[in-house]
């Protein structure tokens, strides 16, 4: 999952370079055949990367634009997740959080690296309030 603009710049130009590499590939087997099975290996691993980031642009693309107002989630182990792509729903960097909280970037980053593992209950419950976050919840005794 992309969670900033670095990360998404550095996604976007991975994945500029293979569909590059998909090109030359392509080129070079119309110069000289290689082996058949080898390079639909390459060419399939190749699409198989690109299609992981271009959905993963999609997605950050999606949230930023601010057209996605409801994450559905069916469990608490999602919640992370929901509050990182709250953040970037509402139009918040990393930095803009942490300012909202009066914290650090770098914790927020943290948080956002270990999907809030080190994160109180009390934190999560006040990063959800600051960015908007009304969740909604059934529990149900197994």
């Amino acid at each position: 999952m992309i969670k900033n603009e670095r990360q998404y710049r550095v996604t976007k130009a991975q994945a500029d370079k293979i569909q590059q590499g998909l090109t030359k590939t392509a080129e070079r087997d119309s110069k000289r055949p290689a082996q058949p099975l080898l390079r639909k290996a390459e060419q399939d691993a190749l699409r198989s990367q690109l299609r992981d980031l271009q959905a993963e642009i999609r997605e950050y693309e999606s949230l930023r634009s601010g057209n996605r107002k409801s994450l559905s989630r069916t469990s608490l182990d999602e919640l992370p997740r929901t509050l990182i792509q709250a953040r970037i729903a509402v139009g918040m960097s990393q930095k803009d959080l942490a300012e909202r909280l009066g914290m650090k970037e770098q914790q927020i980053q943290r948080y956002e690296a270990t999907n809030y593992a080190s994160a109180s209950l009390a934190r999560v419950q006040q990063i959800a309030k600051t960015l908007g976050l009304r969740l909604q919840a059934d529990a149900i005794v197994a």
